[in-house]
């Protein structure tokens, strides 16, 4: 599993707004707006932002269920990008 429920709550925790969920390498991880415009994650990609998990969640402070649910949901969509 690549992403679980505590990278789930890390990005919704995260006091960068702009805070996104990236992939690189296989690996992934919460990442503030000025990381991601950094060499260290040249090429990784955005799998989600801050703003768009809160979206789909309806809430920022959802219960564990939920966050197991978008964890399980997003390593689907990774699974899927393989080919």
């Amino acid at each position: 599993m690549v992403i679980d429920e505590t990278l789930v709550r890390e990005l919704l925790d995260a006091a960068d707004e702009d805070s996104a969920l990236v992939l690189l390498e296989g690996r992934a991880r919460v990442a503030g707006h000025a990381a991601l415009a950094g060499d260290d994650l040249r090429g990784a990609a955005v799998l989600l932002t801050r703003a768009e998990l809160v979206d789909r969640l309806g809430t920022a402070y959802p219960a564990a269920r939920e966050l197991t649910l978008m964890a399980t949901s997003l390593n689907d969509a990774v699974g899927k990008l393989g080919g």
